[in-house]
C-alpha cells in the first residue's frame, strides 16, 4: 500500500508584501505624522535626525540577534544558515552610510553612541530574541524580509524629500545603503530565507503572524518617534 505525500502550502511573496502593505495602512491610520512621512509627503528635520539615530542603533542590535540566530541555527540547516550569513556580511557597516548623513545634521559619533535606544527598539529587539528561542529562525528572517521590504517601498520616498528639503549632500549614506540593497536584491534574499525556514504545516501562519506583530512594534516605534520630536514641542 503506497502513500501520498501531502504537499505543503506556504504564502508567496505576493501574499506577504500584500499583508504587509494592509498592515501598514493600519499602522499609518493610528500613528500620527507616519503616513506623511513615509509617503515622502512631509518631513520634519528634528524628526528625521532622530529616525536616523535610531536606525544606526537599530542596525547594531540587528546583526548581532542576526548573528544570534545563525548561531541558534548551527549546522542543523546549512542552506539557510549560509543565506543569513551571506545577508549579515552584506550588511555589516551599512550603519556607517547612514552616519555619513547624521554628521551632516551636526550630529557627532559620540553623541550617537551615547544615545539610549528608544523603548520600542528595546521591546522589539527584545521580542525577536524571545521569538527565536521559541520559533527557530522563523522570526529572524521574517523581521529581515520587512526591513528590506519597508526599505525598498518606503525609505525611497523619505530619501528624496529629505533631499529635496536638507540637499543631496546630507542623503548620500541613505541613498548609497538603497543602492547596494537594490544591487544585491536584498528583498529577494530574504524572502528565500522565509521559504527556507518554512517547514511544516503551520510555519505559514506562524511567519504571517510575526510579520503583523513585527509591524504593530514598528507602529509604536514610529509613536514614540513622534512623541519625543513633533509631538514634544506641541
Amino acid at each position: 500500500m503506497s502513500t501520498t505525500a501531502v504537499e505543503l502550502k506556504f504564502p508567496t511573496r505576493e501574499e506577504f508584501e500584500a499583508l504587509a502593505k494592509q498592515e501598514m495602512e493600519k499602522m499609518f491610520d493610528k500613528v500620527p505624522y507616519a503616513r506623511e512621512f513615509n509617503m515622502g509627503q512631509a518631513i520634519d528635520q528634528e524628526y528625521y535626525k532622530r529616525h536616523l539615530m535610531e536606525t544606526i542603533i537599530r542596525i547594531g542590535l540587528n546583526n548581532e540577534v542576526d548573528s544570534y540566530s545563525l548561531y541558534k541555527i548551527g549546522y542543523k540547516d546549512n542552506l539557510l544558515a549560509q543565506k543569513l550569513a551571506q545577508y549579515l556580511a552584506e550588511e555589516f557597516g551599512h550603519d556607517s552610510l547612514f552616519l555619513h548623513d547624521l554628521k551632516k545634521f551636526g550630529v557627532s559619533e559620540a553623541e550617537l553612541r551615547a544615545t539610549k535606544p528608544f523603548f520600542t527598539t528595546e521591546m522589539l529587539i527584545g521580542y525577536i530574541y524571545y521569538s527565536i528561542n521559541q520559533d527557530g529562525p522563523i522570526p529572524t528572517m521574517v523581521w529581515n524580509w520587512f526591513v528590506e521590504w519597508y526599505s525598498d517601498n518606503y525609505n525611497k520616498n523619505i530619501t528624496q524629500k529629505a533631499g529635496e528639503v536638507y540637499g543631496k549632500e546630507k542623503t548620500k549614506g541613505m541613498q548609497g545603503h538603497l543602492d547596494v540593497d537594490d544591487d544585491e536584491d536584498h528583498v529577494g534574499l530574504m524572502f528565500g530565507t522565509i521559504v527556507a525556514a518554512m517547514k511544516v504545516e503551520g510555519d505559514g501562519e506562524k511567519a504571517q503572524q510575526y510579520l503583523k506583530n513585527f509591524i504593530n512594534l514598528i507602529g509604536m516605534y514610529f509613536q514614540e518617534l513622534y512623541d519625543n520630536t513633533i509631538g514634544a514641542r506641541a
